[in-house]
Formats: C-alpha cells, sequence, structure tokens
C-alpha cells in the first residue's frame, strides 16, 4: 500500500471512528496490504488497529496564534 506523499516515520493524523473528526499526534510505522500501521508520539504506543488510506492523512500545521 502506498498513501501518496506519505512515508514510515511521517507524522500523520487519523480519523476518529466516533465522531469521523481527525486526532493528531501520530506516527506511521508500517505501510501494508493490511493498511496502515501507526503509533501515538505521547507514549508512543503502536495502535491495535490498522487504518485504511482514507483514514490517514499527513498532520497539518497548528496555527500560530489560535484568535487569527
Amino acid at each position: 500500500m502506498t498513501l501518496p506523499d506519505l512515508q514510515v516515520g511521517d507524522r500523520v493524523e487519523v480519523r476518529r471512528k466516533f465522531d469521523a473528526g481527525w486526532a493528531r499526534g501520530f506516527e506511521i510505522l508500517a505501510l501494508s496490504d493490511e493498511g496502515v500501521r501507526v503509533r501515538r508520539l505521547s507514549d508512543g504506543e503502536e495502535l491495535p488497529a490498522s487504518f485504511g488510506p482514507e483514514d490517514v492523512r499527513a498532520e497539518t500545521r497548528k496555527r500560530e496564534m489560535w484568535w487569527i
């Protein structure tokens, strides 16, 4: 499996199943036919599920100032 412009080690956001929003703070561990494996940057834990290519995207930049 390949994701456009993404590779192992890249910081990504994953789609939450609960509300379909995006959660940040993950890193790609592996790309395979079964899906994308990621780990949480906060504690280094690998998530127990694989994500489809539609549920992973490159991490977006945070705004410097939230009021703008």
